[in-house]
């Protein structure tokens, strides 16, 4: 979905009946057993969607906790709510854009996607808002990639709805030199080790089209050859980067 705008408001999230606490629960506990690194800490999901105006978008949201997520494999389950997140396009000079591969201690190892996370709740006074969004997605970019940007350089771009009803807001930054970006991850890996830490993205990639997508190795998030097929359209591959570019 092409937006110019969002507004955020936020509703309280409905109570799952009993029966459905209870399979969630377990569903969380064996997820958990499976991976240990996970938490049920605070995150935003998304109650609903709605149109306002032309290219203006109003984003229903609740606070929940990462176990609720866990009702998406509670068959029949009625009180799901999708997941929230925001993600940046990071371009390079030459018409690629920046991928990662999800770290085998995430609760999606060896998945491809664009730079970002969940959501989270606001702990203070402040709203949930557009410039909230954009601060949370400078500060997954950076995390993830090494690569600082102010939030108000990330311009709005694309909301996207993807499988179990996930809701992203995409955010473009501004282009960068792909030696840079590369020497930028090489340089967070290494602070990461050097702290006996494990970066949540192990792998980036360069890609510009589906095609550089379908030639990386494992599964990508089910928004990202749309997204690119987009990004695409509007920044054609450069005929001197025919093939994904690695980093990391």
């Amino acid at each position: 979905m092409d937006v110019r705008r969002i507004r955020l408001v936020e509703t309280p999230a409905p109570q799952p009946p009993p029966g459905e606490r209870l399979a969630m629960d377990r569903a969380w506990d064996e997820a958990v057993r499976a991976n240990p690194s996970l938490f049920d800490g605070p995150v935003a999901a998304c109650a609903g969607l709605s149109w306002e105006g032309p290219g203006s978008l109003v984003l229903t949201w609740a606070r929940t906790t990462y176990r609720r997520f866990a009702l998406r494999h509670v068959p029949g389950a009625t009180s799901c709510l999708p997941s929230l997140f925001v993600d940046v396009a990071q371009p390079t000079e030459d018409g690629q854009v920046v991928v990662g591969r999800m770290a085998s201690y995430t609760s999606t190892p060896g998945r491809w996607q664009l730079p970002g996370g969940s959501v989270e709740p606001p702990t203070d006074d402040r709203p949930l808002d557009l410039a909230a969004l954009r601060r949370h997605a400078a500060r997954e970019l950076v995390e993830e990639t090494g690569v600082e940007t102010a939030p108000d350089d990330l311009t709005l771009w694309l909301v996207t709805r993807g499988a179990f009803g996930s809701v992203g807001v995409l955010f473009r930054a501004p282009c960068r030199p792909a030696p840079e970006l590369n020497a930028r991850f090489a340089a967070l890996v290494s602070a990461e080790a050097a702290r006996g830490r494990e970066p949540e993205l192990d792998r980036i990639a360069l890609v510009g089209s589906p095609a550089d997508l379908a030639r990386l190795p494992g599964p990508h998030v089910d928004y990202l050859e749309p997204v690119l097929t987009r990004y695409a359209a509007t920044a054609p591959l450069s005929p001197r980067s025919p093939r994904p570019r690695g980093g990391g």
